[in-house]
């Protein structure tokens, strides 16, 4: 099999022939077809998560067909499509594995990250934490909604009820969570980088109120804010936007600092929450949810060989979207 892997904290992933894996009784064998390039994988590859040990072959927002199943896995059969996300298995057995809250799971397992991942022709899953895809599923336009959809589902269910609700990066993530509120008839209110009018055209185009720069005040005051650009700094600035009692969550693995800000900006109850990993019950609602709203996704398609490529254009903001990775 052919992966691209990371051998060292920052430096280019290196295009190598490895192995096929074995495979544990309740685990997959899954050819990739395409692998979504996420934020994630740059806070992996630059060592900004916690305990990255390489050799890591990154990617989470994978789409394949099962090519082998274990000898315990009944729900998955070989030439069955699926996705493997981020999270890529839990322990079970801690507090928040049995309350329903596995994306908290004390020691779980992370596709890309602690497990290999998509940036390569073949990956092991365990078949448990594989979402089921239909057979006529596009492989390039599904793979972002592995996990830019999955977050994004997860932030706005944490934004509650909001009727105003601001998008604070308006990248892979935000391009589908805008979709889905519009058609819950919310107003949506994108803010981009300063100064990028093609995103922020980009944004219009997909029927969002308003569009502007991070570093400007919206028309109206916001009834909640997400924050998917890992920018500290945005989180007083949304404060700022979001009327009393409004929220703003964090959606984002890893973040710079928040600078410090005038208490003034949370008072009148105002709300900070994060969003941490996903369960298998998000992908259930939120793939359920965008089949039947006819959520779309803009990619750009790359070369598996091609991934630092893609990831420095992801890095930079060179496009509208989703970089994919088509092995």
């Amino acid at each position: 099999m052919r992966a691209m892997v990371l051998e060292g904290i920052g430096e280019p992933l290196v295009l190598k022939e490895l192995a096929k894996p074995s495979m544990l009784p309740d685990e997959v064998l899954v050819r990739v077809e395409a692998c979504g390039v996420c934020r994630t994988d740059l806070h992996v590859v630059d060592g900004e998560l916690p305990l990255v040990k390489p050799p890591v072959v990154p990617g989470h927002e994978i789409v394949g067909v099962v090519e082998r199943a274990g000898y315990d896995v009944k729900n998955l059969l070989p030439g069955m499509r699926v996705g493997v996300p981020w999270l890529g298995g839990t322990c079970g057995v801690c507090t928040y594995c049995t309350t329903g809250r596995e994306n908290l799971c004390d020691h779980p397992e992370f596709t890309g990250y602690t497990r290999p991942g998509g940036f390569a022709s073949h990956v092991i899953a365990r078949a448990a934490y594989c979402v089921r895809l239909r057979d006529d599923a596009d492989a390039v336009a599904t793979a972002p909604l592995l996990c830019a959809g999955l977050i994004g589902w997860r932030c706005l269910k944490r934004a509650g009820n909001a009727r105003r609700v601001g998008l604070y990066g308006f990248g892979a993530a935000a391009h589908i969570v805008a979709q889905v509120a519009v058609r819950q008839d919310r107003e949506i209110f994108a803010f981009t980088r300063p100064g990028d009018p093609a995103a922020q055209s980009f944004a219009l185009s997909l029927g969002v109120t308003w569009a502007g720069g991070s570093d400007v005040l919206p028309p109206k005051q916001l009834d909640a804010a997400i924050i998917f650009a890992p920018v500290g700094s945005l989180v007083p600035a949304a404060l700022k936007a979001v009327r009393k009692g409004g929220r703003v969550v964090c959606g984002g693995i890893h973040m710079s600092d928040i600078p410090a800000f005038p208490y003034r900006l949370l008072w009148e109850e105002r709300e900070i929450v994060s969003v941490a990993n996903l369960t298998r019950e998000d992908a259930r609602g939120f793939f359920s949810t965008a089949i039947a709203m006819g959520v779309t996704t803009t990619t750009k398609p790359y070369p598996l060989e091609r991934a630092n490529e893609a990831l420095a254009d992801l890095r930079s903001g060179e496009f509208s979207g989703a970089a994919v990775l088509v092995p």
